[in-house]
């Protein structure tokens, strides 16, 4: 079982910058497949970002792209997310990810096997 220990959120004024980090334990996760996810209210949790171990990234078509990055540090077990020129539609609770499977990316919920408990992003217009 691996477990995910998020920080990093809070309010930010649109057009700033949010750094998310994703500390994993619990097993080896250098191997795991990292992936994080966003809920808004009344919304379906949706794949934000992704992550293979061997540094293949994938991001959610065009809402994120150029302005999210994800990366991972091996040495602390740790995933990061990036957030820049953020909007207020990127308003939502931010999950962290560990896939079920070894070397394949959580694109869905159906596919992760951990999640953190939430931090929450808020961007004021």
């Amino acid at each position: 079982q691996v477990q995910l220990t998020e920080s990093g959120g809070g309010l930010v004024q649109a057009g700033g910058s949010l750094r998310l980090s994703c500390i994993a334990s619990g097993r080896t996760v250098s191997n795991l497949a990292m992936g994080w996810f966003r809920q808004a209210p009344g919304k379906e949790r949706e794949f934000v970002a992704g992550i293979l171990w061997s540094g293949f990234i994938t991001y959610n078509g065009d809402s994120v792209k150029g302005r999210f990055t994800i990366s991972r540090d091996y040495a602390k077990n740790t995933v990061i997310l990036q957030m820049n020129s953020l909007k207020p539609e990127d308003t939502a609770v931010y999950y962290c990810a560990a896939s079920r499977a070894e070397n394949v990316l959580p694109r869905s919920p159906l596919m992760v096997g951990s999640w953190g408990q939430g931090t929450q992003v808020t961007v004021s217009s």
